[in-house]
């Protein structure tokens, strides 16, 4: 982002419409509910949304207070706050049942690959890195009503202008053919193999088989074209690697490296990111990758946990990655699932 986190939903809160009131003092209705579900299907059909999938997205609506309750704690850690290991969100992310999942999924996936990868950029293994980090390999979904949970986040107010934005998005999609059955997803409105935001879903699924649906729910193809795409429209850049592990030698000075970039919408992801230089630069003050790079590739460097601890050389496609989810270890553990896997 400045696209960060439309999967996610690791955004930054909007203007409030409601005060965020505890769970014992709700301040809103099931009657005010249906007063607003009112006014959002006036948006909806302006915006040439038809009556038919007004109706059949909108009509018997209920407040899941569920929802509301797992919103509820999504807020960004203050500044200052420390961080925590890496090292062990690596463990439960990048392990054996993931990798091995992934290197299944990756030769099941053999006749769709070659053409993603040829008319995309992006390599496969990064494709399915994705799908094993969203929802294992499509094993996992979520079940939660997607037109309820983002009507009734959008009520209750918090962060109304995203909500309501991905609700009538959802009411497109039904004019489009998705089905009402088919918006099922997370609490917070993703949705299928790659748990795209209905928005998200209109903006880049594709065809990836050419039957002329985008299906992200149970075509493979379609799942990582959709990824794909989403890639290629975040800016991934053909033949760069994600990035390079990297040797830093003691006594480095960090110090003179700060970055002083900052994402209004994901504010803390930049925090610990040097400054770009080549690759070459790099190796002119004794940071080595690792693995295959070229010269004048530009990278910055990032130590999750520290000095002393595994440190990598970054190039703007893990940027990219960071644009499908704004969390510095969910982009660097899809990168290395993706290196696992091939």
């Amino acid at each position: 982002m400045n696209r960060f986190a439309r999967v996610s939903l690791a955004f930054s809160a909007l203007t409030a419409v409601f005060t965020a009131a505890p769970a014992s003092a709700q301040v809103y209705t099931q009657a005010g509910f249906e007063e607003y579900l009112q006014q959002v299907g006036n948006r909806a059909r302006a915006e040439g949304v038809s009556a038919r999938s007004v109706a059949n997205g909108l009509s018997g609506l209920t407040i899941n207070d569920r929802v509301v309750e797992l919103d509820r704690p999504q807020a960004p850690d203050p500044v200052g706050t420390p961080f925590p290991p890496f090292a062990p969100y690596r463990a439960r992310h990048v392990d054996s049942a993931r990798i091995n999942g992934g290197r299944n999924t990756y030769a099941a996936s053999a006749s769709v690959l070659p053409q993603i990868e040829q008319r995309y950029g992006v390599p496969g293994q990064i494709l399915i890195a994705i799908w094993g980090h969203e929802t294992n390999y499509g094993s996992y979904t979520g079940s939660f009503d997607t037109i309820r949970s983002l009507a009734t986040l959008a009520y209750e107010g918090r962060r109304r202008e995203l909500f309501e934005g991905e609700l009538i998005a959802a009411l497109k999609m039904m004019d489009q053919g998705v089905t009402r059955q088919q918006l099922t997803g997370s609490w917070a409105g993703a949705i299928g193999n790659p748990q795209f935001l209905p928005s998200v879903w209109l903006r880049v699924a594709a065809d990836g088989d050419g039957n002329g649906t985008r299906d992200i729910w149970s075509s493979r193809a379609d799942t990582l074209a959709s990824i794909a795409n989403y890639f290629v429209d975040a800016g991934w850049r053909r033949g760069e690697p994600w990035g390079v592990p990297a040797y830093v030698p003691s006594g480095y000075n960090r110090s003179a490296d700060n970055t002083k970039l900052s994402a209004p919408r994901c504010e803390r992801v930049f925090e610990r990111h040097s400054q770009w230089k080549t690759i070459r630069e790099w190796k002119a003050l004794g940071v080595v990758p690792q693995k295959p790079i070229g010269d004048d590739a530009m990278a910055f460097l990032f130590e999750p946990d520290g000095p002393g601890q595994p440190a990598y050389l970054l190039t703007s496609n893990y940027r990219v990655i960071l644009d499908y989810n704004c969390s510095n270890y969910y982009a660097l553990s899809v990168g290395l699932l993706a290196d696992a896997i091939r």
